[in-house]
């Protein structure tokens, strides 16, 4: 999904759009997994009884409410949280219903650093850390290319001084 060009300034391009990286949406799927798994084990022993049918309802129920709540408002979080770098700033949007953003103009940063552990390398991602002229470090986690993010950003800082 690419980041709407209405949303930029005039001259403003694109350099990188990225959601974070698909990890965190693997105890989503494990929830998934287990509510679908534990609901069939259990409407299968329910079934013999005469009741079986309100069981199975009241387990629907359960289990949507589980899944909506555990697996679909998290991948609808990753699917909205944006990160994007353009020629002139760089800008974190995310939120389904209420949406907050930060921008930060490429002129204001002061230096990029990034740092990932053994399991965050292997996955292929990190934590990207900005300091900006005069606001605390601005820290994005779960980045995904965190390196290839960090040596861009930095080209498009030192491109604009």
């Amino acid at each position: 999904m690419a980041y709407p060009d209405e949303l930029l300034t005039e001259g403003e391009q694109i350099v990188m759009h990225k959601h974070p990286h698909p990890k965190i949406l693997i105890l989503p799927v494990l929830v998934l997994l287990v509510v679908v798994a534990a609901g069939s084990f259990l409407a299968a022993v329910l079934s013999a009884q005469t009741w079986a049918p309100w069981a199975w309802l009241a387990l629907g129920v359960t289990g949507l409410a589980l899944v909506v709540r555990y697996t679909v408002v998290p991948f609808l979080r990753w699917r909205t949280t944006h990160f994007v770098v353009t020629t002139r700033r760089v800008l974190v949007r995310e939120g389904v219903l209420s949406r907050q953003g930060i921008d930060v103009p490429m002129s204001r940063i002061n230096s990029v650093q990034f740092h990932h552990t053994v399991v965050e390398r292997l996955l292929g991602c990190g934590t990207l850390v900005i300091e900006s002229a005069s606001d605390e470090p601005l820290e994005f986690t779960d980045v995904p290319n965190v390196e290839r993010v960090h040596a861009l950003l930095y080209q498009e800082v030192a491109d604009d001084r």
